[in-house]
């Protein structure tokens, strides 16, 4: 497709692009609490609460970040 794109075009990028990023961010917060729930609500030392809480961030930021590319890919996919 060549040319500029319409408004319609814009606007549908735009909601899809914020479809994407409030998605995206949901599932790491779910992601997060599930996996830094022994961290949040145990009784665990500071060293294993650090630990937890750790790879609880590294597991959010890799479902925040495949949410978001699988999202926009498949809307590039449906736009050809």
């Amino acid at each position: 497709m060549s040319g500029p794109r319409s408004q319609s075009e814009r606007d549908a990028l735009t909601v899809e692009i914020v479809f994407a990023l409030v998605t995206a961010g949901l599932l790491a917060a779910v992601l997060y609490v599930a996996v830094a729930s022994p961290a949040l609500f145990g009784d665990l030392g500071r060293a294993q609460e650090t630990v937890w809480r750790g790879a609880a961030f590294a597991v959010a930021a890799v479902g925040f970040t495949a949410r978001l590319l699988r999202v926009l890919w498949l809307f590039s996919q449906q736009r050809r």
